[in-house]
């Protein structure tokens, strides 16, 4: 009993000793010191490649939107037949989700990435050679495939790029991670200028490379001796912790933070955005719109709003910025439920473009805002 109630009382212990946690907020002129060495461009590199594999996602789930008419004529799709290719990605996402974390912890952050950016090249690849007459069947599997990258990527490169950023930058870099921009071939290529996630390191006991990662990170002159010493000690106390088990998320102590946890993650996914980015196109076509200004515009405001969420996500707080997403998310589908309505009834028909593009608009702007608080 009285070991129980030691480890009882250890889990009940912070992470972080109180005196450290004042020492740091207190901010010593020999932190502000050393701060003025910290070379980020090694982080900044490190992000940019990292985000290399958001492009997966992004690719995978607009792919199917602007090419649906295309595709049905190209090889007679139906409706349902349709719907299953563009959907199939999800189900590899889901694989790659739930085999992410171990793959992380097994082979590395950057092990991973490399492994579900070979599923997204080769997916895409064999996408784009693929005959016609074995098309369909070929591109469900290579969709499937690079849906698995892509729940990888999901998961590993916000990881990274939270382990590698020193915290006055970390809510923004890990934000960045929406602006999906670059192939990730680039990745593929970028992975092996980079340094791998010095907390991972920590982790697996690798001590030599974990500082020379932290020392290339903060760069050559930086003193990383308070902050490996750091990394190190709640490494330390994490491997003190019993090892939780999944049963054990079911315990009344931890109700309420996987409540909250899971239902983030549920009811965004519940809020329709995947259905809507698949057939973005569709939905502009129905409202009136031209699907490729709509499109465009999209893009454009994706990019925008991303940038903005870098600025203020450190500094609004999480709980307003997904007070204001969720805002977002009602207000942006009663509008296109009000445009498609008022189209039926054929009220006020030249307002329903107008109305339709404002919501899609406002459900997408409003989507990184909730992604990775």
């Amino acid at each position: 009993m009285a070991v129980k109630e030691d480890v009882q009382e250890n889990i009940r212990e912070p992470l972080m000793p109180i005196e450290n946690i004042l020492d740091r907020e207190d901010g010593g002129a020999g932190d502000q010191a050393n701060n003025k060495k910290v070379n980020p461009c090694m982080v900044y590199f490190s992000t940019l490649i990292a985000v290399c594999g958001s492009y997966a996602f992004g690719s995978c789930a607009g792919y199917s939107s602007p090419t649906q008419s295309a595709i049905r004529e190209d090889i007679a799709l139906s409706l349902a037949e349709y719907s299953v290719f563009g959907s199939i990605l999800t189900f590899g996402a889901m694989i790659g989700a739930i085999t992410s974390g171990p793959i992380a912890d097994y082979i590395g952050r950057k092990g991973a990435m490399r492994v579900s950016s070979v599923f997204c090249v080769a997916g895409w690849l064999a996408i784009y050679f693929a005959e016609v007459h074995i098309f369909l069947s070929s591109i469900n599997i290579f969709l499937l495939a690079t849906g698995y990258g892509m729940g990888v990527f999901s998961y590993v490169v916000p990881v990274f790029i939270a382990e590698i950023a020193p915290k006055n930058l970390r809510g923004a870099l890990t934000t960045a991670n929406q602006v999906r921009i670059i192939p990730c071939a680039i990745l593929f290529l970028g992975l092996f200028f980079i340094p791998e996630s010095p907390r991972w390191l920590a982790k697996t006991g690798k001590e030599k490379e974990f500082e020379a990662a932290l020392q290339k990170l903060r760069g050559k002159d930086a003193d990383i001796t308070h902050e490996a010493a750091e990394i190190q000690d709640y490494i330390e106390t994490l491997e003190r912790l019993p090892k939780a088990g999944m049963l054990d998320l079911f315990q009344r102590r931890y109700l309420r933070s996987v409540t909250i946890g899971v239902g983030l993650m549920v009811f965004q996914q519940f809020g329709g955005i995947n259905g809507i980015c698949f057939y973005t196109s569709t939905i502009f076509e129905s409202a009136g719109f031209s699907s490729s200004v709509g499109t465009i515009i999209y893009a454009i405001l994706q990019v925008v709003v991303t940038g903005l969420n870098t600025i203020v996500i450190d500094r609004a707080g999480r709980k307003p910025l997904l007070l204001v997403s969720a805002t977002g998310l009602v207000l942006g589908c009663l509008l296109v439920g009000v445009s498609f309505f008022l189209k039926d009834h054929e009220l006020g028909l030249e307002s329903v473009p107008a109305l339709a593009v404002t919501g899609i608009l406002v459900i997408h702007a409003r989507y990184p805002l909730s992604l990775f608080i």
